[in-house]
């Protein structure tokens, strides 16, 4: 009896040890050819950001939901802070007729422009294995822009989400 438990110590004890690789859907490519990070990028996302617009073609007749949480309409408004230190943050959704959303965020930039945001909820960022990679391109100090690949009516398109830096 002695020895199951103690064989059983040991087992339980090497898988605690061993590491998971904690992996998000990739819409994407099927996972990131480049995991370094881009410091320089993650820098410029700093602070607090407004979403300004999402854009998409077919918006003025197709609904989109993103991020499986809400109409990419009632994105546009939510408020989203990056902390670049730590790659943690928050988001917000309170937009008229929509419901009302807020949550943390982890985050991360790679040097592919791959920008990696999984969105809490109440989880741990390592027990959590959903997300999201998104492209990100146009940055400037100021603005930048997120790129999704979604099915809309059949076909891969672009969903385009900009932000703007609150002063």
């Amino acid at each position: 009896m002695k020895k199951k438990f103690l064989v059983l110590t040991v087992v339980l004890a090497l898988a605690a040890c061993s590491t998971t690789k904690n992996t998000i859907p990739n819409t994407i490519a099927d996972t990131p050819e480049n995991t370094s990070l881009d410091i320089k990028a993650e820098v410029k996302v700093k602070g607090n950001w407004t979403l300004t617009k999402v854009s998409y073609p077919g918006s003025e007749y197709l609904n989109v939901v993103s991020f499986q949480l809400a109409d990419s309409k009632c994105l546009i408004g939510s408020q989203w802070n990056f902390i670049s230190n730590n790659n943690k943050g928050t988001m917000t959704i309170k937009s008229a007729n929509c419901t009302e959303f807020s949550s943390p965020i982890v985050w991360s930039i790679n040097k592919d422009k791959k920008f990696s945001l999984k969105i809490l909820q109440d989880a741990k960022a390592r027990v959590l294995k959903t997300g999201f990679y998104l492209l990100i391109q146009n940055q400037t100090d100021n603005s930048f822009e997120l790129i999704d690949k979604m099915n809309v009516g059949g076909k891969m398109t672009d969903i385009t989400y900009n932000f703007e830096k609150n002063n």
